[in-house]
């Protein structure tokens, strides 16, 4: 799941990427909304943590804006205008969630998963397949009932894959629904996190390629 977090200030918005990453999202941070409106023009986030009072483009005006963007990027406003009146105005802005600061992270990490559970596409609570099972909310997957270790950027790209049940992910897809801004374009990250993936999982082989098309699962 990719997010983008939008906070002038700046040390709350490090911590925000920073706790965000070790939950196991990919995460872009900026300051202001003009920035927002940007990286929402060129990156398909899942959702937005998005502060409202942002100098120079105001973060309801981003909210305003996202239809016009045509994405579907949930957004979760993040801020310390804690009034009924303020929270009601938030979500007729279009907000999808509303939460007031001071928060407990961990609940910020359980909305945006809830937000994304809540995306266009409905999404089983626990992914299944072949004998292998995944449970988003707590990030736990089984294979033929055997708990299996993965790394958080193992879990996002192994996410990807179940839930294109089948269907054939691109490199280039799951870099930019798993890393963030930073990752290099012609990295090779992708290839090795299906590398140690292939090898946790265990046999039969789970996770295939098709060449010069992408990665797909299928049960041998």
């Amino acid at each position: 799941m990719r997010v983008l977090v939008v906070e002038d200030e700046e040390h709350m918005a490090r911590i925000l990427g920073i706790g965000l990453r070790k939950a196991g999202f990919a995460v872009d941070v900026v300051y202001d909304g003009a920035a927002a409106l940007e990286r929402l023009a060129v990156h398909d986030y899942d959702a937005m943590v998005l502060d409202r009072d942002l100098p120079g483009v105001h973060g309801d005006e981003v909210c305003r804006r996202l239809p016009e963007l045509g994405t579907g990027c949930r957004v979760l406003m993040l801020t310390a205008a804690g009034r009924l009146g303020d929270k009601i105005e938030g979500l007729g802005l279009g907000a999808d969630d509303y939460l007031v600061k001071p928060f407990d992270f961990p609940e910020l990490v359980a909305r945006l998963r809830a937000l994304h559970r809540r995306s266009p596409m409905a999404y089983a609570p626990v992914l299944r397949f072949a004998d292998v099972t995944f449970d988003p909310h707590r990030r736990r997957v089984t294979r033929a009932g055997e708990e299996v270790r993965l790394t958080p950027k193992e879990i996002t790209v192994l996410e990807l894959l179940m839930r294109a049940d089948g269907g054939v992910l691109s490199a280039e897809y799951l870099l930019e629904k798993g890393w963030d801004e930073h990752a290099d374009p012609f990295t090779n990250a992708v290839r090795l996190v299906i590398h140690t993936l292939r090898r946790k999982l265990g046999a039969p082989r789970l996770v295939h390629t098709a060449t010069g098309a992408g990665y797909y699962l299928g049960a041998e």
